[in-house]
């Protein structure tokens, strides 16, 4: 859809914060009321973007998914990457997700992803489930590290982003067996 395609060029051009509908419009080339047709207000239209961005980072995830977990791992951490606008807007908390049931859906299912290839591996269920929000709280630190330039460049030490991701996630070991009790 044009107007999908236009705000989403705003969206990682200029952030959210310039996002309006009568921008939008312009940009696709309609009239300035042509965007109310398919969403009545704003937040309708972020929530239309979040979820194109939960679709297509699962669909990073299902390639990804082949290679192993790290590859899943790398892939949610280069999706954030090679479009940050819209993975803030994804995660950033100012959509209601109440309110827009085909997002929660596409984004329950995104996040499920991970959790659900790592639940696999990891035999017990509340372990496994555990291990699995360890996973995806890794990835998306990482993920907001990286966008944040949080990270020094003693901490990269001359790696580019893509091959810090892969060996800091190289280094991470989760358990593959439930946890000891400490005797």
């Amino acid at each position: 859809m044009a107007l999908l395609r236009a705000a989403g060029n705003i969206l990682e051009k200029e952030g959210v914060e310039s996002l309006k509908l009568r921008a939008v419009a312009r940009r696709a080339g309609v009239s300035h009321n042509a965007p109310y047709r398919h969403f009545p207000e704003r937040e309708a239209l972020l929530a239309a973007l979040a979820a194109e961005g939960f679709e297509w980072l699962s669909e990073a995830q299902r390639k990804a998914a082949a290679a192993g977990l790290r590859a899943m791992g790398e892939a949610y951490v280069h999706f954030a990457l090679a479009h940050p606008q819209r993975f803030r807007l994804m995660f950033g908390g100012q959509i209601s997700l109440a309110r827009h049931p085909q997002l929660r859906e596409v984004a329950t299912k995104a996040c499920e992803g991970l959790a659900g290839a790592l639940s696999a591996r990891v035999p017990g269920g509340q372990d496994a489930r555990d291990s699995s929000i360890a996973a995806w709280a890794l990835v998306h630190g990482l993920a907001q590290l990286l966008l944040g330039a949080r990270l020094s460049s003693a901490a990269l030490r001359g790696r580019d982003a893509l091959t810090f991701v892969r060996e800091v996630l190289g280094s991470v070991r989760f358990a593959a067996t439930p946890a000891q009790s400490p005797a």
